[in-house]
């Protein structure tokens, strides 16, 4: 009687392991466009420090990111129980402010000549260079912006995660949830240590001694990877500010009524078009969601400058 009971657990939860394999696969599967996102978004904030504080920079952003989790997965389950209206609402603040980030990174860049924004990358060179700077406080702002960062895109794909389960049972929805917020964490920050320290694995293959085929074919490769290692940062820089606005665009285009329909729209209506068709219906929605990303930034920094001035303003 003992051993059947016992065999009946085992079936039971080999049952539920396998309903929650199935969930989280789904779940990762309709997540990795934003995790896509929070990968160049994370590589691209956590670049520009001393090179041997690379990693414990990047290990302070996994740990913050790791908090973020355990406050957002209990509080979108509460939310969602309690008051499920209030999602989008929030998700819809988050996107906002990554459309303000993104504009004021473009704002920033595009308002101070080429000369200006030498000299700052001067200064930056060589505050990095020089050992007697204290670079404590650089790290910090650089770990505080790339946790507020990944928790706005945290709570999105945590959010996304939830409605692929919001019919199953509570504990399979904590299962799931909880499983792609470990890998999620796992899986970006191992891979934005990789990007962060790629020029030093291009040094060490570089420095490889021997006169044999092989050796020469490890030091012209670890020239390749000291070349494009750059040229990727620069890439991941682009891409990432260019993901604040995608990303925080299609958040308020689906909260808006009717905005998500209009976009849809007009990548039906250049799908319809030959030989491109396919390729412009896919890449459509990403550029409407993009555009209107930079507008929604432009807008909000406007206001939180046109606040923050009236502040100043104000008698004391």
């Amino acid at each position: 009687m003992a051993g059947s009971s016992l065999l009946a657990l085992i079936d039971d939860i080999a049952t539920i392991l396998d309903d929650v394999a199935v969930m989280s696969k789904v779940a990762v599967k309709k997540t990795a466009g934003v995790l896509g996102d929070d990968l160049a978004l994370n590589a691209q904030q956590v670049a520009g420090v001393k090179a041997d504080r690379e990693l414990p920079v990047v290990y302070a952003v996994a740990v913050g990111s790791i908090k973020n989790k355990l406050i957002l997965v209990p509080a979108a389950l509460l939310i969602s129980a309690l008051l499920p209206a209030a999602i989008t609402p929030l998700l819809m603040i988050g996107g906002a402010y990554l459309c303000y980030e993104g504009f004021e990174k473009l704002a920033h860049k595009f308002l101070h000549s080429k000369t200006e924004q030498a000299e700052h990358h001067q200064q930056q060179v060589e505050a990095l260079a020089n050992d007697s700077v204290d670079m404590v406080a650089f790290e910090k702002d650089k770990i505080r912006g790339a946790i507020r960062t990944d928790f706005i895109l945290s709570a999105e794909i945590i959010v996304i995660a939830l409605r692929t389960v919001a019919t199953a049972p509570f504990m399979k929805q904590v299962t799931v949830l909880s499983v792609i917020a470990l890998v999620m964490t796992l899986g970006v920050y191992g891979i934005v240590a990789g990007i962060v320290k790629l020029d030093d694995g291009g040094l060490y293959l570089l420095r490889k001694k021997g006169m044999r085929w092989w050796n020469k074919l490890v030091r012209r490769l670890g020239v390749v990877i000291l070349n494009a290692a750059p040229l990727l940062m620069k890439t991941l820089s682009v891409v990432g500010t260019a993901a604040m606005f995608m990303v925080g665009g299609g958040i308020l285009t689906h909260g808006i009524p009717g905005a998500h329909d209009v976009i849809y729209g007009a990548a039906q209506a250049v799908g319809a078009m030959a030989i491109i068709g396919a390729v412009l219906e896919f890449v459509t929605p990403a550029i409407l969601d993009g555009l209107f990303g930079v507008l929604s930034g432009a807008v909000v920094l406007m206001g939180v400058t046109g606040i923050l001035r009236g502040l100043k303003a104000r008698p004391a």
